[in-house]
């Protein structure tokens, strides 16, 4: 790549000193020594015979030495770090090792180390730094040549050389196609600089080095940054970006990755802003326009140009021609997607040409395409087998299999034998079948098996030959075979079939319409040929008549069925075959509402052991009938599931039955959540308050263990609250989204807690649980307050307490929050009323967690009113809570708040340790709404600390996070953002916060509006 750094040529010297320091004196020293070494000490008569002479063991090899400049200069040997000297002498060390292993005279090193004026002892200084170095490193490395000295060491052990062959295998990865891994490996030489490179290193040699060796790297940023943005990962780049604009404000690439970054994250305004601050500065500092390419991209952006909001996309790989066949079953004229599996299947069946009797079996649940794909697959590999190719419907599914016996039978008189010559007995005919292919090569087509025993005899002996299978069962004991799962479509492979099959006039006009229909159709082939052919019957239907008729999921199934084609009897061979216990399982697993299942959940649905289960679940998927969404994770289709269900609601003996299977999910639920926020919140008292669930839950014992289940159940969770709204459940439902309470921080599945929070709501004011609507009430306050939605929060908080009757949780944490949002809007005197009743109440309680968390945002009522110092003191009470209990993460929300009293009191280091831990810790606990709350207020203390470069990064890092705390919090962020800038220096952007920030505020009624119309103001009039 370019911008690698080159040693500078240099003076060469009059004359060739000695290239050490006394040589004829070492020369001596070594003589003595060897002299010595021949006349030992005078040792005791031996007392017995001596023993014969043993050669000594050779000495092992040291350790290579390995270097790095890109950091201070430093050696080291294995784990151990070396003496590299005083500065002068790293210096010469450096010089060296910048010249990849190129001698270097005496007179060279000297101006390297001291320039135009070297002290008068500089030679002998030189001899000695080298004598020194060379005792210090492994004999061999540093050596004595050519009237100078050179060091010898593998490539790989200079830090800057790794570096340098990454980055040229990056720059190979990028020509290729491959960004991500040019991406990766970028990263992997900028994470070898320690600091600033040559660090501490003196002389005229090492700042020039520096120089270079900063300018590439700053060239391996933009380059990095340029694949970010490649890749997709432009709002991740913005905080990196504008550091390093403030920090190379004339710098036009950073500024125009900038400007590309900000537009792909929706910040249009800002990006044009970056252009208007660049063109200022370029005009006032030298005089200048901005280059060509920043000017085309700012019209660009003014044009809203569709192709500069989207990554750079790789270039769509060529499918392989697909070839006429004419003795197999005709391909569907309207086939569609599938690319992928076309490709890997007929690699596998071209391999049979290499000599290898090749087998591919197809799975996946019925009306998935199967039959489909196999035959398109083999007309399209037909000219790998000239000798011809046969098939069969082994009706596997159905009651009456097709018997190998006369399979084979038909297989060989299509293959010309004659029927006096067609043996008897299976084993005769597999036999015969099997030397009638010998020398040709055919490819065999078994659709619809049952299981491996029956296509066994039918499969091809000889190289040359190859056998495609198809089967709703996985054919895991089929010797040898290349096993291929068939899923679904994607949507636009689904819409694509659809549109061929309707007529792309009728989909153009009803494109959202169409997109129902198939998505209602689950994206399985068979249902979206179905919906499609009924479609193309009814002229007078619109996409949209259709996509009504779907939306009933009790009539779904019966919707979907035209002519001879039925998506209810095709799931209905399958469930016809299953053992009492399967039919069971699937009966009573398709009752809940989650994306997916765990093997946990599902043993408690079926209240069975958590082997037999996983035994059913297996046996289940080995049928197609469910899938293995990844180890331990179950799934089914949309529409195997509608069909589960009705089949629960027919089979299911007794009735009771179903309703006992969700209670006993939601008992499991709800009591591995409690156990997760009892590991996380020791001593909250919470979980004490929960409903008792007849069902024992997951126990944990590492708190990552226990969030990492918390997270991938997110949605199941959920979906079991929304579930569980009938009045025998409603408060265990309630109670659950309490246990569960961080999903709603947790930014990926705010909207979705917030939903069933206002189902549960509902449900609970039907069934008039005064206890359940309390506590529901005080879940959405929790969820308004995190949302930044102030006014709903109120009321909510409100209601809750009004409803609480002694139930501590409405009674503690209502109150808590509202006396936070008391202290938001300005209202301290409640504040200080509500934040002191929850202190009481929780403390009441026992509930010294709670406590904590409520002292700490009296630290905050007490901040905004100006009681600096006793707003410090609070906020100490409740870190030392917190870290007597030992609660990690609530410890990181007491020294959040501390931090931001210490910022307010002007104790700036303090406060950045404080905000600094809190943000690990809430990384560590992925935390994202207080990672980005926390990143605003490092923000706020480095712009009151004047550090505007590094309160631009953090601000712009909250932003990156997305859902900060809703808009209200954004619009805080970026009015700190807009201070940083105009600090900065780049006043149009900070404009563009500022309005930003002013149209959230007015939108949302905030009195924060007042202060931004002042900060725009100023600029304005400046």
């Amino acid at each position: 790549m370019d911008g690698v750094p080159r040693v500078p040529e240099q003076r060469t010297p009059a004359s060739g000193p000695q290239p050490d320091g006394d040589t004829r004196h070492e020369n001596q020293q070594g003589k003595g020594r060897q002299h010595r070494h021949h006349e030992p000490e005078a040792a005791p008569e031996p007392q017995t015979a001596p023993e014969p002479a043993r050669e000594p063991e050779p000495a092992p090899e040291p350790e290579a030495v390995r270097f790095t400049v890109l950091g201070p200069v430093r050696a080291w040997r294995g784990g151990e770090s070396l003496n590299t000297g005083s500065p002068q002498q790293r210096a010469l060390l450096a010089a060296l090792l910048l010249r990849d292993g190129r001698t270097a005279t005496a007179s060279e090193l000297i101006d390297a180390i001291w320039g135009e004026e070297p002290p008068s002892q500089a030679l002998a200084a030189v001899r000695t730094y080298a004598s020194r170095l060379r005792k210090a490193l492994n004999p061999g490395v540093l050596v004595s040549e050519s009237g100078g000295y050179a060091i010898r060491a593998g490539a790989d052990t200079l830090d800057l050389t790794v570096a340098q062959d990454l980055a040229a295998h990056a720059e190979k990865a990028r020509a290729s196609g491959d960004r991500c891994q040019a991406r990766t490996l970028i990263n992997k030489a900028l994470g070898l600089w320690d600091g600033e490179p040559l660090a501490s290193v003196p002389g005229p040699y090492a700042e020039n080095q520096r120089t270079r060796l900063e300018e590439w790297r700053l060239q391996l940023t933009e380059t990095r940054l340029d694949l970010d943005l490649e890749v997709g990962c432009h709002a991740e780049a913005i905080a990196e970006l504008t550091a390093l604009t403030a920090a190379h404000p004339l710098r036009e690439r950073l500024r125009e990755l900038l400007m590309l970054a900000l537009y792909r994250s929706g910040r249009q305004a800002e990006a044009l802003a970056v252009y208007a601050d660049t063109r200022r500065l370029l005009a006032d500092e030298l005089g200048v326009d901005p280059r060509p390419e920043l000017s085309h991209l700012q019209q660009r952006i003014l044009e809203a140009d569709a192709d500069l909001a989207r990554p750079v996309e790789p270039e769509p790989s060529t499918a392989p021609a697909v070839v006429r066949p004419a003795q197999l079953p005709a391909t569907v004229p309207d086939f569609t997607g599938r690319s992928s599996f076309v490709r890997e299947l007929g690699d596998r069946l071209a391999t049979a040409e290499a000599g290898v009797m090749a087998v591919s079996a197809l799975a996946g649940i019925g009306g998935v395409g199967k039959t489909t794909l196999a035959v398109h697959v083999a007309h399209a590999a037909r000219s790998h087998f000239p000798d011809g190719q046969l098939y069969v419907d082994l009706q596997g599914a159905g009651s009456r299999a097709a018997e190998p016996e006369t399979v084979l039978g038909a297989f060989l008189r299509a293959l010309g034998t004659p029927d006096t010559a067609i043996p008897d007995t299976l084993d005769e005919r597999a036999a015969l079948y099997r030397s009638t292919l010998d020398g040709r090569r055919i490819l065999v087509l078994l659709d619809n098996a049952r299981d491996a025993s029956q296509i066994r005899p039918l499969l091809p002996g000889t190289t040359g030959c190859a056998a495609l299978v198809t089967s709703r069962a996985r054919m895991v004991d089929l010797a040898g075979a290349h096993l291929v799962d068939l899923d679904v479509m994607s949507p636009e492979e689904a819409l694509q079939l659809f549109t061929k099959i309707v007529g792309a006039e009728r989909v153009g006009s009803e494109r959202e319409a169409a997109l129902d229909v198939v998505g209602a159709c689950g994206f399985l082939p068979l249902a979206i040929r179905i919906a499609a052919s009924r479609l193309a019957a009814r002229r007078t239907w619109t996409v949209s008549v259709l996509a009504a008729k779907l939306a009933d999921e009790r009539r779904r199934l019966d919707e979907l069925q035209a002519g001879d084609l039925a998506v209810k009897a095709t799931f209905e061979l399958g469930y016809g075959q299953l053992e009492p216990a399967q039919a069971r399982a699937f009966r009573l697993l398709g009752l809940a509402d989650g994306p997916d299942i765990s093997l946990a959940a599902a043993a408690a649905v079926l209240d069975q052991p958590l082997q037999d289960t996983e035994d059913l679940l297996e046996s289940l998927v080995d049928t197609s009938l469910l899938e293995s969404a990844a180890p331990g994770r179950y799934r089914y289709h949309d529409l195997v599931r509608l069909y589960a269900r009705a089949c629960a609601e027919r089979d299911e003996q007794p009735p009771v039955e179903r309703e006992r299977a969700l209670s006993r999910l939601l008992d499991f639920y709800l009591a591995t959540a409690a156990a997760v926020y009892a590991l996380e919140r020791p001593g909250d008292r919470l979980v004490a308050h929960l409903e008792p669930t007849g069902r024992a839950g997951l126990h944990f014992t590492e708190r990552s263990e226990a969030l990492d289940w918390l997270h991938t159940e997110a949605e199941c969770i959920l979906a079991c609250a929304q579930q569980s709204t009938d009045a025998a459940s409603v408060q265990r439902a309630v109670d659950l989204l309490l246990a569960a309470k961080d999903l709603s921080e947790s930014g990926a599945n705010f909207r979705r807690y917030e939903h069933a929070t206002h189902l549960v709501l509902a449900a609970a004011r039907r069934s008039k649980n005064l206890r359940a609507e309390g506590r529901a009430r005080t879940a959405l306050t929790h969820v308004f307050h995190i949302a930044g939605r102030f006014d709903q929060a109120e009321a909510e908080a409100e209601a809750a307490m009004a409803l609480a009757h002694g139930d501590p949780i409405p009674g503690g944490y209502a109150p808590n929050i509202r006396g936070f949002i008391a202290v938001y809007q300005k209202r301290y005197s409640e504040a200080e009323k509500y934040l002191g009743l929850a202190i009481d109440n929780f403390r009441a309680d026992g509930n010294r967690p709670s406590e904590a968390s409520a002292l700490c945002n009296l630290s905050r009522a007490h901040l905004a009113m100006g009681r600096t110092t006793s707003a410090v003191e609070l906020a100490k009470q409740g870190v030392d809570i917190y870290d007597k209990q030992g609660l990690t993460l609530r410890l990181a929300n007491g020294r959040y708040a501390l931090g931001m009293a210490l910022t307010q009191a002007g104790q700036f280091g303090e406060a950045l340790e404080q905000l600094t831990q809190a943000l690990g810790i809430f990384h560590e606990n992925r935390q994202p709404l207080w990672e980005g709350v926390t990143h605003f207020r490092l923000a706020e203390v480095h712009l009151a600390a004047r550090r505007p470069t590094l309160a631009a990064a953090h601000a712009e890092q909250a932003i990156a996070l997305r859902g900060i705390g809703g808009e209200w919090r954004r619009g805080t962020v970026l009015t700190v953002l807009g201070r940083a800038l105009d600090h900065l220096g780049q006043v149009d952007r900070s404009r563009a916060c500022w309005g930003e920030a002013l149209a959230i505020f007015e939108g949302l009624g905030s009195p924060e509006a007042a202060e931004v119309r002042s900060l725009l103001a100023t600029v304005t009039a400046a």
